[in-house]
């Protein structure tokens, strides 16, 4: 029995970036043909599109954009190439924002997390994500259809029937979020209900601490890898283990294009630098072109113990969206890159906001390319502080290296007790 789902897990790195990268020209030309693509992406030549270089040459479309883009034209913005009639589910996550599904197997192409747990055809899942409006239970669904799975449409909360299920049913795994999955054991142990049989568990929509995956583990659930997803994308990357021990980060999508870029902007970032993850998605149905996740998140060097041969993320890091206000005024995180454009002399810089309610301060701290004439750019940066920003705010120069791979473009610092 493979390790991997299909070959393309393992195939070399090179193959695999020339396999997607020859696929860009068609994904732009069959995006342009939906509205919305077609006005985003106006003025480009899909043939063009080819490389990396060109690719990060377009402009992002962030998550966060996508509830004005619908209002305009509902319920998709015109970002689908598949007519909404003939696809097979409309979803509505909270904002509202809708999300479609198609007709295609594994749609959301979860199978490649389930199969790296080790769910084999014939394994029952019990689905604790919800069938309401939002498309996670669907999600599973898809991908144990593909596995052979047979699914226990479980759903959230019920607490003492998940148990009863599980009990009876004997399911070979769960999947869902890691706290209710505590919450189930914890009401099994109460019960005295015997549900050993729940060795697998994939599990994802809310952060998973090693302290609460490590319980888990010590309460009966051998095996615990988290997911990545989003309700627009699906699976982005997934965990995975190599004689059932957790590999670092995780393993991205075989379908997908990832970039990493500081918050606010398209720009990439140096090779293990934090930033937000920015996804390019060949789905027939909804083609997303430099998507901007609003996740934070850095590439690991090398590949997996496991194998898999694709890039690895670290991780969930946080969001993108750094904007606050600084006395009544929102400071963006694409403000700060503006003054960065301004002044190529900075390497790098963190706005840090201090103080107390009403007595804001914000300070721009910058690492120096190279020994200048410090005073007169320090007052040039303030000047510029003042003109994008409208605010009035102070400058430091720190040694190279000193400000913090995190991803922070603005630090607020402020506390409000």
């Amino acid at each position: 029995m493979s390790d991997y789902l299909d070959e393309l897990e393992t195939r070399p790195p090179a193959s695999r970036e020339l396999a997607l990268l020859s696929q860009l020209p068609n994904l732009v030309s069959h995006a342009q043909t939906a509205p919305g693509w077609a006005s985003i992406l106006n003025g480009v030549h899909a043939g063009d599109i080819g490389t990396r270089q060109a690719l990060a040459q377009l402009p992002v479309t962030r998550k966060s954009d996508l509830k004005d883009l619908q209002k305009k034209s509902l319920p998709f913005g015109g970002m689908t190439s598949t007519p909404p009639a003939q696809l097979r589910r409309v979803f509505m996550s909270p904002g509202p924002i809708f999300d479609p599904e198609g007709h295609g197997q594994d749609w959301w192409r979860f199978a490649r997390p389930f199969h790296a747990v080790g769910l084999r055809a014939g394994d029952l899942i019990q689905n604790c994500f919800s069938y309401h409006f939002t498309p996670a239970a669907f999600m599973v669904d898809g991908a144990a259809a593909r596995l052979g799975c047979p699914v226990i449409p479980a759903g959230i909360g019920q607490t003492e029937m998940q148990v009863q299920a599980m009990a009876e049913l004997r399911p070979a795994a769960y999947v869902g979020t890691p706290s209710f999955l505590k919450i189930i054991v914890e009401k099994a142990q109460e019960m005295g209900a015997d549900i050993s049989s729940v060795q697998k568990a994939v599990v994802g929509a809310e952060a998973l601490p090693p302290s609460l995956r490590k319980w888990l583990q010590e309460h009966g659930i051998a095996h615990v890898l988290q997911t990545y997803a989003s309700a627009d994308i699906g699976n982005i990357a997934y965990e995975t283990e190599t004689d059932g021990v957790l590999n670092p980060g995780m393993v991205l999508d075989e379908d997908l294009l990832l970039e990493i870029v500081r918050p606010g902007t398209g720009d990439l970032v140096a090779p293990g630098e934090v930033g937000e993850v920015v996804i390019t998605s060949f789905n027939p149905d909804y083609p997303l072109i430099r998507f901007g996740t609003g996740d934070m998140s850095a590439v690991m060097p090398g590949i997996s113990p496991c194998g898999r041969s694709n890039t690895r993320i670290k991780g969930w890091m946080g969001r993108a969206d750094q904007t606050t206000k600084v006395k009544g005024m929102f400071v963006h995180p694409s403000q700060v890159a503006e003054v960065l454009k301004r002044h190529p002399e900075i390497t790098k810089a963190r706005l840090v906001v201090t103080g107390e309610m009403a007595n804001d301060a914000m300070t721009l701290h910058c690492e120096l390319a190279a020994p200048g004439d410090k005073p007169s750019l320090q007052a040039a940066l303030v000047d510029t502080m003042r003109d994008v920003t409208k605010l009035r705010g102070d400058v430091i120069f720190v040694a190279p290296g000193s400000l913090a791979n995190d991803g922070k473009v603005i630090d607020d610092t402020r506390k409000y007790e």
